[in-house]
């Protein structure tokens, strides 16, 4: 295909722009209107892209993006999203900065076990619901995103779709357990912080004369809708599947001819049955009292699959140019990894990021370290770009989906997130002085 030239990724930014700007100047017409702008912006990326390089090359590498890429991960944020909407955890909690604090703290750590989004999924609401009687509560919700949707899912590779990457190219099933000293410093460093912010904001409420409604006969902690935790076990599987199979089976190693050379593998196919299935499963199964307790409602991920699905077709060019040019960046060192890695995580897909500089870590041509498919990446490399690719997912809402999943379920429940760029400036001011703690600790 040759250099791609950089101004085909003209449409990526102005696509960003527009989820940045329109909410905050026009955001009753954005709501109505984004899938016109993402059309409009995939067309400027694909009709300039078929002139210079062919419709049929434009037609199969949008078709890999969409399969290969796009499908497998809102399948996947759809599954999670049904089947935690089925779930509601419920009692007379209170939303004081230590009940905040704690749940951050467990929710961090359940994401590895079930994934980012399925942790995000499961815990907003009760977040939601145990503070409702509070005015000052966004910085609660950013925070739950730099967590939970984000940070904690760097254990293992069911946490974070890098991890799964990293899995399926040979890095072990359990390496990403040497992340735990990074993580456990990165939750004390902004639970500290969380619970400064939370004690000022909950002291502001008490003296507007808010107060939680205190009920005399008390309810009992009960989660209701428990037996869909089966159904998160069977997406949970699912995902593992998808990686093991295609290493020990010749044939989910197999793939389905779709056009060109575009291929859908058995294993993925299967991992998309099983996760609809569950969907399926749950929403037939489950009282939708459960549901109506819980506010559920498809819009948020009716805006995650709109608005990525012109995000991935519009960052074909970038990636591809990254595949082209990474090696080219004297990328050598692990702080280098760290943050180049993250700071293209937190607007691009982290997980081709990822791969890139897996790659490039690759092609260093190191004789020892951990031994991967195609040869070794020492240690610390590997510990630069995987908690790079995973934990700066946060600085932006589209670092991550789960990030614009959360403010979307926040914002229908009447809480005012910030902006796009009010965000970044809680990142900025939060999360960067962390990463560069990181850096000092770590990767120096």
């Amino acid at each position: 295909m040759g250099n791609i030239p950089l101004w085909l990724c003209i449409p990526f930014a102005g696509l960003l722009l527009c989820i940045a700007i329109f909410p905050l100047v026009k955001g009753e017409w954005w709501d109505k209107n984004k899938g016109w702008a993402v059309l409009i912006w995939s067309l400027l990326f694909m009709i300039p892209f078929a002139v210079k390089y062919g419709a049929g090359e434009t037609a199969e590498t949008v078709l890999e993006c969409i399969v290969n890429d796009y499908l497998s991960f809102i399948v996947l944020l759809f599954g999670l999203f049904c089947v935690s909407g089925n779930i509601n955890l419920e009692g007379d909690f209170v939303g004081s900065p230590r009940m905040n604090t704690g749940l951050l703290a467990m929710g961090t750590l359940l994401s590895s076990c079930i994934g980012t989004t399925g942790a995000s999924m499961l815990l907003v609401r009760p977040m939601i619901q145990m503070n409702s009687w509070r005015r000052n509560k966004s910085h609660i919700m950013v925070f739950f995103i730099f967590l939970i949707s984000n940070m904690g899912g760097c254990l293992t590779p069911i946490g974070d779709p890098p991890l799964l990457m990293g899995f399926m190219n040979g890095v072990d099933f359990f390496w990403s357990l040497h992340l735990i000293p990074i993580l456990l410093l990165n939750i004390v460093l902004l639970l500290a912080l969380f619970f400064v912010v939370d004690t000022n904001a909950y002291k502001k409420d008490i003296a507007d004369g808010l107060k939680p409604e205190v009920l005399e006969n008390k309810t009992p902690i009960r989660l209701s809708g428990a037996k869909n935790i089966i159904f998160l076990a069977m997406i949970v599987g699912a995902v593992i599947l998808s990686g093991v199979l295609p290493q020990i089976s010749p044939f989910f190693a197999k793939n389905i001819h779709i056009y060109g050379e575009v291929e859908f593998g058995y294993a993925s196919l299967l991992e998309v049955i099983i996760i609809l299935a569950a969907a399926l499963l749950s929403y037939k199964t489950t009282d939708k009292g459960i549901r109506e307790d819980n506010h559920f409602t498809w819009d948020a991920i009716e805006e995650v699959a709109i608005l990525f699905i012109g995000i991935f077709i519009t960052m074909i060019p970038t990636l591809l140019i990254l595949e082209v040019k990474g090696g080219e960046l004297g990328v050598t060192k692990p702080w280098q990894f760290f943050w180049i890695t993250g700071f293209l995580s937190s607007f691009l897909d982290n997980t081709p990021t990822y791969l890139v500089f897996f790659k490039t870590a690759l092609s260093l041509g190191f004789k020892d370290g951990i031994q991967v498919t195609g040869g070794f990446v020492p240690k610390i490399l590997l510990m630069a770009i995987s908690s790079g690719a995973v934990f700066m997912g946060a600085n932006t809402y589209i670092g991550n989906a789960p990030n614009f999943m959360v403010r979307s379920i926040a914002e229908e429940n009447g809480i005012k997130m910030p902006s796009f760029f009010g965000y970044m400036l809680w990142s900025i001011s939060c999360l960067i002085p962390v990463f560069l703690i990181d850096m000092i600790v770590f990767y120096l």
